[in-house]
């Protein structure tokens, strides 16, 4: 049975070691002690509790669309090279590059500080944002 210290159960989750330790209070994550350290979180319980938020978390874009994987985060770095950019963004623990045309991010209003919306599908990554930063 894989055990993740709170730590890494937080960061899974993208919630604070405090935001697990009171869902371990709840009973809404399984977790163990051992007489020698630190508590530690079953991660099948975390993977279904991960799961159950999936299904009830609100949509990031009232866009419909066939990639399921979004990936909210912050633009780190714009790097503009003539027709291309390269826009890198950090959505919690996970750097996130895609390789766009310099117009389209023009257009997009991407710079370092932009929150954006990396929306992955197989090995193509678009950016998208709410629009509110232009």
């Amino acid at each position: 049975m894989t055990q993740l210290r709170i730590s890494e159960a937080a960061a899974l989750l993208g919630v604070s070691d405090d935001t697990v330790r009171r869902l371990v209070e709840r009973g809404e994550l399984e977790a163990s002690a051992a007489a020698d350290g630190p508590q530690t979180v079953d991660g099948a319980s975390l993977a279904r509790l991960a799961t159950e938020r999936a299904k009830t978390a609100p949509e990031s874009s009232p866009v419909l669309s066939s990639a399921r994987n979004h990936f909210v985060g912050i633009v780190t770095r714009v790097q503009l090279d003539g027709v291309m950019a390269q826009i890198d963004i950090q959505a919690g623990p996970h750097r996130v590059v895609s390789l766009i045309s310099a117009e389209a991010a023009t257009e997009l209003g991407l710079e370092v500080g932009t929150l954006a919306t990396a929306v992955v599908k197989a090995t193509n990554v678009s950016v998208e944002t709410t629009g509110a930063a232009r």
